[in-house]
């Protein structure tokens, strides 16, 4: 759940990371710019486009081990795989779970707000998202995305995206292959557990908008701090079709073998 897209620090890190994001020696090769400017051609500039695999780092296993058992408490149920691969059949029970597509975003809210300490967020809203109009807690966000959020979703690179008020900032993050989509294989569990849920999150929670544009040929994604999303239920995206390697659609089509893949049922 990017659920997160999803900073996922254990709560002493988040805080860290929040208070003293301008100290950390990584970045100060790529110092944070506030400044915003006019936007020339593109809307989405990729920074980087050939880098290399993610690697997992040494706390990878601790993000994972977290979010995991905060998805385990909300659901009342744990795969028996380890690792990844239990995660994604514990998303998937998490969309199977709920009575509608509204009961699965609202656990995975849940379970995002479950995941950083009691009073950090809304102070996060009170005081670091009114600064200069929202853009510095979206460029915030949007590094500290980046940097530990990749155990989930894959390589990501901070980029520059086109604001609503015409100007462009370094608040976007760009996933070049989103494993949690390419191991779900399934779009329901994309916008359920991920897309609707972190975008209400960062919304509601942080006081930072936030539009996830994932595409589902690359299963690329786009994450746009400080621009709106529109209202869930006029979001095109919710025209997609399954995936074709989509369980839920592949056991559709073994009942009604006459069915093509059309629109996700759990979309």
């Amino acid at each position: 759940m990017k659920p997160v897209a999803l900073l996922l620090h254990p709560p002493a890190t988040i805080s860290s990371a929040a208070l003293r994001f301008s100290s950390k020696s990584h970045l100060r090769k790529r110092p944070l710019n506030f400044s915003c400017f006019a936007v020339q051609s593109e809307s989405t500039k990729v920074e980087v486009s050939s880098k290399p695999d993610y690697k997992p780092g040494m706390l990878d296993d601790f993000f994972l081990n977290l979010f995991r058992s905060k998805m385990v408490q909300e659901v009342g149920w744990d795969s028996e795989k380890p690792g990844y691969d239990g995660l994604i059949e514990v998303a998937n029970r998490l969309t199977m779970k709920g009575k509608s597509n509204s009961d699965t975003i609202e656990a995975s809210v849940r379970i995002l707000i479950a995941l950083f300490p009691p009073l950090l967020l809304e102070l996060y809203r009170m005081l670091v998202s009114p600064i200069a109009g929202g853009k510095v807690a979206a460029i915030m966000v949007a590094r500290v995305t980046a940097l530990t959020c990749q155990w989930l979703m894959g390589t990501c690179t901070v980029n520059s995206i086109e604001l609503p008020d015409g100007s462009s900032c370094q608040s976007g993050v760009f996933v070049e292959k989103c494993k949690y989509l390419e191991e779900s294989k399934c779009i329901g569990i994309c916008l359920n557990t991920c897309k609707f849920p972190t975008q209400s999150f960062f919304k509601n929670q942080m006081g930072i908008p936030l539009l996830m544009e994932p595409n589902f040929n690359d299963y690329s994604c786009q994450f746009k701090f400080g621009v709106p999303p529109p209202l869930p239920e006029e979001d095109s995206i919710l025209k997609e079709p399954c995936l074709e390697i989509c369980p839920n659609a592949t056991r559709r089509r073994e009942v009604l073998s006459k069915m093509s893949a059309t629109q996700c049922p759990k979309a």
